[in-house]
């Protein structure tokens, strides 16, 4: 009965973030239109001196990408929390085939940009085919309407999350040049405290939100990307039993909206603002141009199958009933579409504008790809075992 019910309640839960991420999907395909619009337009010049203008220390740009997108990852975070305690990947066995998947789904696609540019100056964006954007990927899957499965719903979700985190971790490992220890451990320091309030059952959010914006702080000047804060400070925000009442749900279910219709689209609008110049087809042939393209669209389907049948082949999990191996590599083509995340790596990846300027005309495309053949596929497949949409 209480595995029922906790079912159910997840189920709700479940709910309430997807949709949420549905149609934060299409408003970030909204600000990516007007955004690319209004960079190859006579407006221009205006459009980017708007995100470079000065505000303290940074510019709009630099405190969007460094600053709210925090509270992104800790959203990240306190889903991947929800999902280790009450949802997907509370169960180790239901858990495996989507940490397989998004294991795939990762290190194919970065195996398959190395292949073209290790020892060169690019060698450094092997991160970004890496992730997926779950507003967008969650996004088309609601494209196909109400016969969708929920375990592909569920599959694609945690998928998300995974490769977020791992993500997250790469940035960590591989995007931080030097530190500064005497910051980090007392970032780290803070955190302590934090959890030490979490195990004496301190309930408040203030205390929490207080102490994460010293170490956002802290963090910040210890050369790991501040971002990370919010991943970290989700993990000391407590759970308790996941009710309604509990101090995560309650931060969660808060920043679940303005994140998806705030916080991503400001994103997408400072960080899409791509001049499309007349040598789209050099573009096209450049080695780490096509190591991204590679990455999205053939590494991620093909290493989210690969990895997804092995971890069934061994005995380690099962395949959902009402899935099979044509809806997961379809829905691999929806684990292609990278686009914050993607967008995101590509700004710690490199320090050169003009790489980086192509680096995500190359993610939009090759996302809009991935999105269109997933999409295509999945519809196809879902027609011969349900019907027409």
């Amino acid at each position: 009965m209480r595995k029922t019910m906790k079912r159910l309640y997840n189920s709700a839960l479940f709910k309430d973030f997807f949709e949420s991420e549905k149609f934060s999907g299409l408003v970030l395909i909204g600000c990516t239109l007007v955004s690319l619009s209004l960079a190859n337009s006579i407006f221009a010049e205006q459009y980017f001196n708007t995100w470079h203008t000065r505000i303290g220390s940074g510019s709009l740009e630099y405190w969007i990408n460094d600053g709210l997108m925090t509270i992104f990852f800790l959203l990240i975070g306190l889903e991947l929390e929800r999902e280790i305690y009450l949802g997907e990947l509370s169960n180790i066995k239901e858990a495996l085939l989507p940490i397989f998947a998004a294991l795939g789904g990762m290190l194919v696609p970065a195996g398959l940009y190395l292949l073209l540019n290790y020892g060169t100056v690019a060698q450094s964006g092997a991160g970004i085919p890496m992730a997926t954007d779950i507003a967008f990927a969650l996004g088309v899957l609601s494209l196909l309407g109400n016969r969708i499965p929920l375990s592909l719903k569920v599959f694609l979700t945690a998928l998300a999350v995974i490769d977020d985190l791992g993500a997250i971790l790469v940035i960590a490992v591989f995007y931080t040049k030097t530190i500064f220890w005497t910051n980090f451990a007392i970032a780290f320091g803070i955190m302590l405290f934090l959890f030490i309030l979490n195990r004496m059952k301190v309930k408040s959010l203030i205390p929490y939100l207080i102490g994460g914006v010293i170490m956002w702080y802290f963090m910040l000047n210890s050369g790991i990307h501040a971002t990370i804060t919010g991943v970290l400070l989700a993990f000391v925000i407590p759970f308790g039993d996941g009710s309604k009442h509990s101090t995560s749900y309650k931060l969660q279910h808060s920043i679940n909206k303005p994140v998806a219709f705030i916080i991503l689209p400001l994103f997408a609008l400072a960080n899409t603002a791509i001049v499309l110049g007349s040598d789209i087809i050099t573009t096209l042939n450049l080695h780490y141009s096509i190591g991204i393209m590679l990455g999205l669209v053939i590494g991620k389907p093909l290493g989210i199958a690969l990895f997804s049948f092995l971890a069934v082949s061994l005995g380690l999990c099962k395949l959902p009933k009402d899935l099979n191996w044509k809806t997961i590599i379809s829905v691999g083509f929806l684990g292609g579409i990278g686009f914050t995340m993607s967008i995101f790596v590509t700004l710690l990846a490199f320090d050169d504008q003009h790489i980086i300027n192509n680096a995500k005309f190359i993610i939009l495309l090759s996302s809009l790809i991935a999105g269109i053949v997933g999409f295509i596929l999945l519809k196809q497949n879902l027609k011969r075992n349900h019907g027409s949409i």
